[in-house]
C-alpha cells in the first residue's frame, strides 16, 4: 500500500471541511474516494464539489463494504461514532473518529474492544494535541520539571454561542442529539488536554446549569472540582454564555508553575522543591529563587491536517499516533462523571458506575422536552472550510 483511500461518513460542518481538504491534496498520500450522508442537500454539495471523482453514498453500510476505501473518518452526530466505528472495524477498515468518542463510556469501551480485535489503526480527532504550548507543558510535566502536582486550573469560557447557533440544527443542545451540551460539544478537546497533561483524577464533584443562558435542555455552564490520589486538586470552569470569555490554564507543582494564556506559555521554576523549603528552612518568609521562561506560539497548530497526516503515516509507516482512538474514553469519562455528579448531587469516584450513568442518560433522553427544536434553520456553515473557531482560541 502506497496511498490510503479514505471515505468520510457525515459531511456536515466538520466532515465537509475534512473532505474538501483531503480532496485538495493537503494530506500527503491520503486520497478521498467516498463520502456519505443522509442529507440530500449535503450529497448535492458533494456532487458539485467532487463531481465523478468521489463516490457518494446515503448509507454508510454500503460505503464500508464498497471495497474502495481502506479507512473511514466518522463525522456524524456523537452517539453514532461508536456504532459506525464498530461496523467499520468489522469491515477490516482503519478508523479515525471525530470527537467526542461517543456519548457514554459503555459504548466507547465496546468500540475500543472492537478496535483492539481488528488490529487496525484507530485514532481520534484531538487536533488540539498538536498545539505546541499544550505539547510543551505535557512534556515538562511528564519529565518532572515542575515537581509533584499541586493544582490544575482551567477557565475556558470563550465558547460564546447565541440562541441562533442552538437553533441551527435539531440535533444541537439535546440529550438525544448530542448527549449533552458544552461538555460534549465544545469541551471534549479541553477535557482531553486536561487528562493528557495531568492524568486522570481519582474523583470529581460538579455543578451544571441547564439552559442557564439559552433556551436549551442541556448544560451551558459548568464547574468541575476534582481530586487526585496524591491530594492534588483541579478546577475546570466553562460556559457558552459569557463574552468575551477567558482561556487560561494554570498548572502548579512543587517545583514551580506554568500558565498558558493568550498564546504564551509562562514557566516559573523554583531552584529548590517547595516541600523541602517548607519543612527545612527556619525562615518565615523565605526569598525563594525563581527562573522565568517563556514559550510563544509562533504559528497555529497543525490541527486537523496534522492529525490526518499522522493517521495516514500510522497506516503506511507505523508512525506513533498523536491521538490514539482508545484515549477518547478518558475525557468522556470526566464529562459522564460530571453529569452524574450533578444529577446525584454527590462525589463520583473513579472508576465510576458506567451502567448507572447509561441508565440515567436514557432517562434524561426519554423525558426531554423539545423546547429547542422549534423553527430550526438550515445549517449554512457546511461549506468545506476549516474555521478559526476549530483551532485553539486565546
Amino acid at each position: 500500500m502506497n496511498i490510503v483511500r479514505i471515505g468520510i461518513i457525515g459531511i456536515g460542518n466538520m466532515g465537509s471541511a475534512h473532505a474538501y481538504n483531503i480532496f485538495q491534496g493537503k494530506v500527503d498520500k491520503l486520497v478521498l474516494t467516498a463520502v456519505c450522508d443522509i442529507d440530500d442537500g449535503r450529497l448535492q454539495w458533494a456532487r458539485q464539489i467532487f463531481g465523478d471523482k468521489v463516490s457518494i453514498y446515503s448509507d454508510y453500510h454500503l460505503l464500508i463494504k464498497s471495497g474502495i476505501v481502506d479507512a473511514v473518518l466518522i463525522a456524524t452526530p456523537h452517539n453514532l461514532h461508536p456504532i459506525i466505528a464498530v461496523d467499520s472495524f468489522a469491515a477490516n477498515l482503519h478508523v479515525l473518529t471525530e470527537k467526542p468518542a461517543g456519548t457514554n463510556v459503555l459504548q466507547v469501551r465496546r468500540m475500543n474492544e472492537a478496535a483492539s480485535k481488528s488490529n487496525k489503526v484507530f485514532a481520534i480527532m484531538y487536533n488540539q494535541r498538536t498545539n505546541p504550548l499544550f505539547a510543551q507543558l505535557k512534556k515538562m510535566v511528564a519529565a518532572g520539571e515542575l515537581g509533584e502536582m499541586k493544582r490544575f486550573i482551567w477557565i475556558v469560557n470563550n465558547w460564546y454561542r447565541t440562541q441562533a447557533y442552538y437553533d441551527s440544527g435539531d440535533w444541537r443542545a439535546s440529550w438525544n442529539g448530542e448527549g449533552g451540551g458544552v461538555l460534549l460539544n465544545q469541551c471534549p478537546h479541553n477535557l482531553d488536554i486536561w487528562q493528557w497533561i495531568t492524568g486522570m483524577p481519582s474523583k470529581i464533584r460538579s455543578f451544571c446549569k441547564y439552559g442557564h443562558y439559552h433556551k436549551i435542555n442541556v448544560e451551558d455552564d459548568v464547574t468541575i472540582y476534582a481530586e487526585y490520589a496524591n491530594g492534588a486538586s483541579a478546577v475546570f470552569i466553562t460556559s457558552t454564555g459569557e463574552y468575551p470569555g477567558t482561556n487560561r490554564l494554570e498548572y502548579s507543582g512543587t517545583l514551580g508553575k506554568a500558565v498558558i494564556e493568550e498564546g504564551v506559555l509562562r514557566v516559573y521554576r523554583l531552584d529548590t522543591d517547595e516541600r523541602e523549603i517548607c519543612h527545612k528552612t527556619n525562615e518565615v518568609f523565605p526569598n525563594i529563587g525563581l527562573e522565568y521562561e517563556e514559550f510563544l506560539q509562533q504559528e497555529p497548530e497543525t490541527g486537523h491536517i496534522g492529525i490526518l497526516q499522522n493517521f495516514t503515516n500510522a497506516i503506511l509507516y507505523d508512525e506513533e499516533l498523536l491521538a490514539a482512538g482508545y484515549e477518547g474514553v478518558y475525557g468522556l469519562t470526566i464529562s459522564n462523571a460530571a453529569y452524574m455528579s450533578d444529577w446525584l448531587d454527590s462525589w463520583i469516584d473513579f472508576p465510576m458506575d458506567d451502567e448507572l450513568f447509561n441508565q440515567m442518560l436514557k432517562e434524561m433522553q426519554s423525558k426531554e422536552k423539545n423546547i429547542n427544536t422549534i423553527n430550526k434553520k438550515p445549517n449554512e456553515e457546511a461549506n468545506g472550510d476549516y474555521k478559526e473557531r476549530w483551532q485553539v482560541r486565546w
